[in-house]
This record gives structure tokens, C-alpha cells and sequence, in this order.
């Protein structure tokens, strides 16, 4: 039953962001990255709870399309739906306020959306380092590396291995721990 509901969140993820694409120029599909997301998680951090893996797959629907919390919880649970709420930005609000809250609201979160979140921060910053997204600037590229660094300050002591390699970013960026 479990491997079946993996499936379904990778499926309905796939539907939800089928029409959307990264912005590096290549264009990747956006699905790549909740994929990656999960892929980090399992294969580097060792994850196999498979509520942290489908929120995973799960974590941009809500901010980057139209699904809603309640379809999260109708189709996965309200273990699966909390997971996907606490990594989820209110859109409604300005990004720099979003940003403001990922750091202040990191160390307040569940072990499971800390570990979404440090996955997703490392997917993120090794796609930056892989490539420039069009229309950003090398010093957007480091600042975001700077307010990253502070996002992760509060997910620390949640995985090692994942925590390791976020460092290693840093450090060949300059970004002081």
C-alpha cells in the first residue's frame, strides 16, 4: 500500500505542475524538482517514511498551483497535509515577508517538514550553482545562498548527511555557518 501511495503523490504532482518549467534556460520541467526533492531525501538523508517522501513530491502544489490544502487532505491524509502545509509560503503575502518567515518559522517546524525543507533548500542551491536562472543575477545568486544559510541555521540537527552537503555549498561560496 505504501508504494502505491508514493505513486499517486509523484502522479498528481506531475498533473499538477505538468504546464510549468524551471527557470534556468533550459527549461527543465518543473516536475524534476519535487522528484529530486524525494530522490535527496531516500537516497542521501536515508528517508524512508513515506508521508516525508509525499509531501516531498507534494511541497510546491499548493504554493505554485491550484491545489488546495484540503485536496491535499482528501487525497493523502492529514499526516501528508500538515507535512505540505508547513513547508507552504502564503502566497498573499510579499516575498520579502515570505522570506522573513521561513527563517523566523524554520526551528518551530516538524522534524518531517525540516527535513522537506532541507532537501529542498539543497535541490535549490545545487540547481544555482549548476546554472544562473535567466533574469537573475550572480550577486541574486548569493544573496539567496546568504538567506538560505539563515533558513537552514533553524533546520540543524535534523539529518546529518543532508546538512553535510548543504555545507560543502556554503563553504564554496563563502556563506560563513
Amino acid at each position: 500500500m505504501e508504494i502505491m501511495d508514493l505513486v499517486k503523490s509523484f502522479d498528481f504532482a506531475a498533473k499538477k505542475h505538468r504546464d510549468q518549467r524551471r527557470s534556468d534556460p533550459q527549461k527543465t520541467p518543473y516536475i524534476n524538482h519535487p522528484i529530486g526533492v524525494a530522490n535527496i531525501l531516500c537516497q542521501e538523508g536515508g528517508i524512508t517514511d513515506v508521508e516525508v517522501l509525499q509531501a516531498a513530491a507534494l511541497h510546491d502544489t499548493v504554493e505554485d498551483t491550484d491545489t488546495t490544502i484540503e485536496e491535499i487532505e482528501k487525497y493523502f491524509g492529514k499526516s501528508v497535509r500538515s507535512i505540505v502545509a508547513e513547508v507552504t509560503d502564503d502566497k498573499s503575502l510579499p516575498k520579502q515577508e515570505r522570506k522573513r518567515l521561513q527563517v523566523v518559522n524554520a526551528p518551530h517546524k516538524s522534524k518531517q517538514a525540516k527535513l522537506v525543507k532541507l532537501a529542498d533548500k539543497l535541490y535549490n542551491l545545487r540547481d544555482l550553482n549548476r546554472v544562473t536562472p535567466e533574469g537573475w543575477t550572480e550577486e541574486r545568486v548569493h544573496e539567496y545562498f546568504k538567506w538560505a544559510s539563515q533558513v537552514v541555521a533553524g533546520l540543524r540537527g535534523t539529518n546529518q548527511a543532508l546538512e553535510d552537503e548543504i555545507d560543502v555549498l556554503f563553504n564554496n561560496r563563502g556563506i560563513s555557518l
